[in-house]
C-alpha cells in the first residue's frame, strides 16, 4: 500500500500553545477614540482557520461571530470603520460544519466530548469524503479560509469542488478557478489584518510528522517567502495600512502537552516485576515502511517524555489518548485507528501491517514489532524541523511587513509568554491548559471565544502604537472559554 498514514491531516490549519506571563489592564478610562494615521473604512480580514473563527474542531456559527476579525471590527466602528460581513452560516444551519462539544468528564477526570452532527450546512451532493456547503456568495470581507497554506494561495481551482470546500462555499460560480490571491487582490481594501501560514508547517506536527499528504508536508521557504511577498503586495497595493501576525511555536498548544505529562506519571508508578515502572518505551518516527529492524522505529526513555514542568522532550498527541491505555497489551486497536484515517478499503489493513513490520501478537510499545504510532508523537527530530521553519517563516513575514511599514503581531513571542504564565484579563487568569485554560478550544488547537478577544486586543494594542490611533479594546471576560455540560 502507499505508505500514507493519514490523508487526513487536522483540519486545522492553525495553531498555538501559550501562558501568558503578565497582565492586560483594566478596562481603558475615558479613551478618546481616533484612528490615528489609519484609515479602517474597508478592513479586510485574511488568514486560514483562527481568522475564520473555527473552534471545536469545527466552524460554526457561534465561532464565526466570535472571530477575532469581527471584533476587530466591531471597535473599528468607534474609529470610521465601516460594514464588516462574514460568511455567516443561517441560524437554521448554525453548526456548520459540525463541532466537538464536552459531554463530560470520566471518573478519572478525563474529558468526554461528543461530535455535534445536527443543523448542519451540508448542502445536495455532499458526501462524508467531499463535503459541500451552503454557498454565500456576497462579497465578504472576513476572508478566512480553514485549511489554507500560505503554498496554496496561487493555485487554481483550489475554490472548486475539488479543492477547499470552505474556500468552495465563498467563491462566485462563476469564477470557479479564481485563486485566493485573486480574491484578495480584488479586495481592495484600506486596512487589513493578515494571520497566513500556520498551516504550512502545522499539518505536518499535528500528524506527527507520519503523513505523506500534500497538507501534511513542510512548505520550501522560498515558496513561502514569494507567495508572502506577492500576499502583502496584493494588499497594501492601493495604500492599505494593516497588521501581520506571525506564526506561533505550535509544540505548546495543547495538542501536544495535554497527554503526555499524566502519561509519564502513570509510566513512573512502581508496577508488579517493576518498582521503578516503566523505564522506556518503542515508538515509530517518520512515515517510511519498515519493519522492527528498520530505521522507523525508536527507543525513547519514559523520563525523557515532557512533563508539565517542561522536563523532557517527547510530546504526545491528544489523539494519542484513547489508546495509551493498551500499553503492554498485545492488541492493534491503534493500528486499525490509524489505518482507518487513510480511507483506504478495510481489506487492505493485512498489507498495511505488513508494510510496516507490525506485529499486533507482540506488546504495544513497548516491543520494536508494535511500537506506538508515529502519528501519537511528535519526538525531538521532528520538533527541530517544525521550529526551524517556524523561524524561517517568520523571519519571512517580518521583513516584508517592516519593508512596508505595516504593524507586526509577534504571535510566537505572545503565546511563548502565554504559556510560560498564562495571562491575566481584569483580575481572571487565563492559561494554556486543556479545558480548563479558558484560551483553547476542544481540539487543543483553535482558541475560545476568550482566546480570540485576547488576541483581538493584542492585535489593537500593536495598531494603536503603529498609527498613533486609540481604538478601545474588548472587555475579554465578557467572552467564554470551553462550555460544560
Amino acid at each position: 500500500m502507499a505508505s500514507k498514514l493519514f490523508t487526513k491531516s487536522a483540519p486545522f490549519l492553525a495553531f498555538l500553545g501559550l501562558a501568558l506571563t503578565g497582565c492586560q489592564p483594566d478596562l481603558e478610562q475615558d479613551i478618546k477614540p481616533s484612528s490615528g494615521t489609519a484609515d479602517f473604512s474597508r478592513y479586510i480580514s485574511v488568514g486560514n482557520s483562527l481568522t475564520a473563527g473555527y473552534a471545536d474542531g469545527g466552524l460554526y456559527l457561534e465561532g464565526q461571530l466570535n472571530s477575532y476579525p469581527n471584533l476587530l471590527a466591531q471597535q473599528f466602528r468607534s474609529v470610521g470603520g465601516g460594514e464588516f460581513v462574514q460568511p455567516l452560516f443561517t441560524e437554521a444551519q448554525r453548526n456548520g460544519t459540525g463541532y466537538l462539544r464536552l459531554a463530560g468528564f470520566t471518573a478519572t477526570g478525563s474529558p468526554i466530548t461528543a461530535t455535534v452532527t445536527t443543523e448542519l450546512a451540508l448542502r445536495a451532493g455532499a458526501t462524508a469524503a467531499r463535503p459541500l456547503y451552503t454557498k454565500f456568495t456576497e462579497p465578504v470581507n472576513n476572508l478566512g479560509v480553514p485549511g489554507i497554506r500560505m503554498s496554496d494561495i496561487l493555485t487554481a481551482g483550489y475554490g472548486s469542488v475539488q479543492g477547499n470546500p470552505l474556500f468552495e462555499r465563498i467563491t462566485p460560480d462563476a469564477q470557479p478557478t479564481q485563486t485566493y490571491l485573486a480574491r484578495v487582490t480584488a479586495s481592495n481594501p484600506t486596512f487589513f489584518s493578515a494571520w497566513m501560514g500556520n498551516n504550512d508547517v502545522l499539518g505536518y506536527a499535528t500528524s506527527g510528522g507520519a503523513s505523506t499528504a500534500p497538507t501534511s508536508i513542510i512548505t520550501s521557504t522560498a515558496t513561502f517567502t514569494a507567495n508572502n511577498n506577492q500576499l502583502i503586495d496584493a494588499l497594501t497595493a492601493n495604500g492599505a495600512k494593516g497588521i501581520v501576525a506571525t506564526i506561533p511555536d505550535v509544540t505548546n498548544i495543547p495538542f501536544f502537552t495535554t497527554v503526555g505529562p499524566s502519561f509519564k506519571a502513570t509510566l513512573l508508578t512502581p508496577q508488579p516485576g517493576l518498582p521503578n515502572g516503566v523505564p522506556g518505551l518503542v515508538i515509530q518516527t517518520g512515515s517510511a515502511p519498515g519493519g522492527a529492524t528498520s530505521t522507523n522505529r525508536r527507543q525513547i526513555l519514559t523520563a525523557d517524555i515532557r512533563d508539565a514542568s517542561g522536563v523532557g522532550r517527547q510530546l504526545f498527541t491528544l489523539t494519542s489518548s484513547p489508546f495509551l491505555g493498551l500499553l503492554n497489551q498485545r492488541t492493534g486497536r491503534a493500528w486499525r485507528y490509524i489505518y482507518g484515517q487513510s480511507g483506504q478499503p478495510a481489506a487492505g489493513f493485512p498489507i498495511f501491517l505488513t508494510t510496516y513490520g507490525i506485529d499486533t501478537l507482540q506488546t504495544f510499545g513497548t516491543s520494536a514489532g508494535n511500537p506506538i504510532p508515529s502519528a501519537f508523537v511528535l519526538d525531538d527530530v521532528e520538533q527541530t524541523a517544525v521550529r526551524t521553519a517556524t523561524t524561517a517563516f517568520n523571519n519571512a513575514m517580518i521583513a516584508k511587513a517592516t519593508a512596508k511599514n505595516l504593524a507586526v503581531f509577534d504571535v510566537n513571542g505572545f503565546f511563548a509568554r502565554v504559556a510560560s504564565g498564562g495571562i491575566v484579563t481584569n483580575g481572571v487568569n487565563n492559561t494554556a491548559q486543556f479545558i480548563t485554560g479558558n484560551l483553547f478550544s476542544l481540539d487543543g488547537v483553535h482558541l475560545t471565544p476568550r482566546g480570540y478577544s485576547i488576541v483581538a486586543n493584542e492585535m489593537i494594542r500593536i495598531i494603536n502604537q503603529q498609527y498613533g490611533a486609540s481604538v478601545p479594546t474588548l472587555n475579554a471576560n465578557d467572552y467564554p472559554g470551553v462550555k460544560f455540560p
